[in-house]
């Protein structure tokens, strides 16, 4: 499946939201979702890349893809780990 066939399960809207809030948000919209299920995040802020990037291999949840929109807004899906 490639990442274009990916469908988010939820989203999060952390646009215009700054470091540490896009980080706190994704924690705990993961944690809303079931194991195995895809969350989208939205953000423009600077640091949420790499923070969410250190989150996934802190956590063992799979960091599919980053994508930057045409208006900067970054597209991070996060598949919350099985078990």
């Amino acid at each position: 499946m490639s990442v274009s066939e990916v469908k988010p399960d939820e989203t999060l809207d952390c646009v215009g939201l700054f470091c540490p809030q896009p980080l706190f948000q994704t924690k705990q919209a993961i944690e809303s979702i079931k194991p195995g299920q895809v969350l989208e995040v939205l953000a423009d802020d600077p640091a949420a890349e790499e923070d969410i990037k250190r989150f996934c291999r802190r956590t063992g949840h799979e960091l599919i893809s980053i994508r930057r929109l045409p208006d900067g807004v970054q597209r991070i899906l996060v598949r919350r780990k099985k078990g």
